[in-house]
């Protein structure tokens, strides 16, 4: 996977010290999530967790958030060397493999309003964009598959409110970024799959369950998520929450 960002960051011309300087703004961004208590976490962790047994008999752990977070710094990421002799990409600028779970439950409003905490906010799919890139270029692909999205909604990226990604490598979002013409602090606050690992399965569902809560805590809004995937695919959605969704 790390030649696939090599690959992209070449043809971009996206430098190790870019990489490096977008890379401690999400572990800036991941901070936040951890304010007040871990009080972003809290909106849609169950913390702390009490770990069983396999017998469920016995607590083995306690888990009071993230676990395998990697701190750390400017100095610490300016002794890092890429991973490849002709490439950009550090280990500092791609994610760890994680284990995890998530769930989401999609239903009819009704039902949906029975089972929320909050039965005033509303939360609609409003569209979706697949993608596939040339060969060995996955992390280009979330570009192509959230331009899809955006266009089924009828809408532009200035409109979205919040944009949440899956980025294993922090390439990934410095071309989504140049590809939209955004910045990248617009991306990812409270932190992304580049902080907190890459489960196989709950990466991107987590990242979309994020989106969903910050969303409800600005009052509702517009959101984007993207991500890319084996294949050199990506997918995307956009979603609205709000009492008009």
């Amino acid at each position: 996977m790390v030649d696939t960002a090599d690959r992209v960051a070449t043809r971009h011309g996206i430098s190790t010290a870019r990489q490096h300087e977008v890379v401690l703004e999400r572990y800036a961004q991941y901070a936040e999530a951890l304010a007040n208590d871990s009080a972003f976490l809290k909106r849609f962790m169950d913390l702390p967790f009490d770990v069983p047994d396999a017998k469920l008999k016995r607590v083995r752990a306690t888990l009071t958030g993230d676990e395998g977070i990697h701190p750390t710094s400017g100095d610490k990421l300016a002794k890092l060397s890429p991973v490849r002799p002709d490439g950009s990409v550090t280990f500092g600028g791609q994610t760890h493999p994680a284990d995890g779970s998530a769930g989401i439950v999609v239903t009819t409003p009704q039902r949906a309003r029975e089972l929320s905490v909050n039965p005033e906010i509303a939360i609609r799919i409003l569209a979706f964009g697949q993608s596939r890139v040339e060969k060995g270029y996955m992390p280009e692909a979330p570009v192509p598959a959230a331009q899809q999205a955006l266009e089924r909604a009828g809408l532009s990226i200035a409109e979205i409110d919040v944009i949440k990604t899956h980025n294993p490598f922090v390439v990934n979002d410095i071309v989504f970024a140049d590809a939209f013409e955004i910045p990248t602090r617009r991306m990812n606050r409270f932190g992304s799959s580049l902080v907190w690992g890459h489960p196989q399965a709950p990466t991107g569902l987590r990242a979309i369950i994020e989106l969903i809560e910050e969303l409800a805590m600005r009052g509702g809004g517009l959101g984007l998520f993207t991500g890319c995937a084996a294949g050199d695919t990506g997918m995307a959605v956009v979603i609205r929450v709000g009492d008009d969704a």
